[in-house]
């Protein structure tokens, strides 16, 4: 069974939403922080 994690905090969440919007690219996010680029975009 694979690795379950608590939620993000809702604070995380915004927080990587502006970084998308002010031009950031999902997957040099996932690089900086725990989220695959497929979460962030999801």
């Amino acid at each position: 069974m694979g690795k379950v994690r608590p939620p993000y905090p809702e604070e995380f969440k915004r927080q990587m939403v502006e970084q998308v919007r002010a031009g950031k690219k999902p997957e040099e996010l996932s690089r900086g922080f725990e989220p695959t680029a497929q979460s962030i975009l999801g």
